[in-house]
């Protein structure tokens, strides 16, 4: 199911889990700007909306998978690759013999430049002669957020494993710090408050956690039914609650609203 959320305030964003195995199963994760106004200070995966140029007929060209897609996937796995770009400096690309793409994308005033729509994203693909690997991400989840704020968004989630000879380094704008992290570590931080992890990220942690390695992760997301998750706020005993559906993988969810907020 690729359709967008019919709500024309729901806007079409795209995140990325960037995985590794060396020296053992870790994510890649960035931490937000604490001048952000969504999620300031908050451990995050690098990803954003979906923009206007990530739909341009032009990308046919300089993308691997392009045709494998509907246009709906096509501009979401070209925005997930846009932000991790953007946010991490890594590159998600094939050079003209099919290989990865290696070493460093671009200096990061061509990284701003993209983010902040000086330069197009097509512009710098086209330069460096490479083709975005679309067919190299692997849909991890879909999430839409309930009307518990202004913005809303619907977000797919997509699993990848981290190319080879590519550091990451954030963008010093929207991100402050790129680090490679164990999910399960990334659950003791946020259980004792050493980082800050918004829901969404953390339901999502812990379902990651369930994997051994990075292809381990793959395999389940491409064996799970993917079902859409839009969360509800149900009234308990306790108080109210945010409620995720059972069927999508996350376990009997039921979340305090004060926790979400």
């Amino acid at each position: 199911m690729t359709d967008i959320a019919p709500d024309s305030a729901i806007k079409p964003a795209a995140t990325i889990l960037l995985l590794r195995d060396q020296p053992e199963f870790e994510v890649l994760m960035v931490k937000r700007h604490h001048q952000i106004d969504f999620a300031s200070g908050a451990l995050v995966f690098p990803g954003g909306k979906s923009h206007e140029r990530d739909h341009a007929e032009a990308w046919a060209q300089y993308t691997v998978g392009f045709d494998d897609y509907d246009a709906v996937q096509r501009p979401l796995r070209i925005a997930a690759i846009r932000e991790v770009f953007e946010e991490a400096g890594i590159l998600l690309a094939r050079t003209p013999d099919g290989g990865a793409f290696r070493g460093e994308a671009a200096p990061i005033d061509i990284r701003k430049a993209v983010d902040s729509g000086d330069l197009p994203f097509l512009d710098v693909v086209r330069d460096l002669g490479v083709r975005l690997d679309l067919s190299a991400l692997t849909v991890f989840a879909r999430w839409i957020t309930p009307p518990l704020t202004p913005k809303r968004f619907d977000t797919w989630f997509y699993a990848v494993k981290a190319p080879n000879d590519q550091l990451a380094a954030c963008d010093g704008r929207e991100t402050v710090d790129a680090e490679w992290i164990a999910p399960r570590q990334v659950l003791e931080l946020a259980q004792t408050g050493g980082r800050k992890v918004i829901f969404p990220t953390r339901m999502n942690i812990q379902l990651l956690a369930e994997a051994s390695s990075a292809e381990d992760c793959l395999d389940r997301a491409r064996s799970r039914t993917l079902v859409t998750v839009q969360p509800r706020i149900e009234d308990r005993p306790g108080g109210k609650v945010l409620t995720l559906p059972p069927e999508a993988g996350y376990g009997d969810v039921a979340e305090p609203l004060e926790r979400v907020m």
